[in-house]
């Protein structure tokens, strides 16, 4: 079954319709994430993951692998 994505704009773009923005969408299992200057490529991820990524994003934990 194909479904309809519907994509909400960051509260952080300002508004409005620019195309300086990132969106998300999100399905029964997985989070859709792009950015508003290009919708046709976006990045496909689970909750888990990218709970991990923004907890470290946010304590500044975040570092390269080796």
């Amino acid at each position: 079954m194909n479904r309809t994505l519907y994509w909400q704009k960051s509260t952080f773009c300002g508004g409005g319709d620019g195309d300086d923005c990132v969106e998300v969408a999100a399905s029964p299992t997985t989070i859709h994430l792009r950015e508003s200057d290009t919708p046709t490529a976006h990045l496909t991820t689970t909750p888990t993951p990218l709970t991990h990524l923004l907890q470290a994003i946010h304590t500044r934990t975040l570092h390269p692998r080796p």
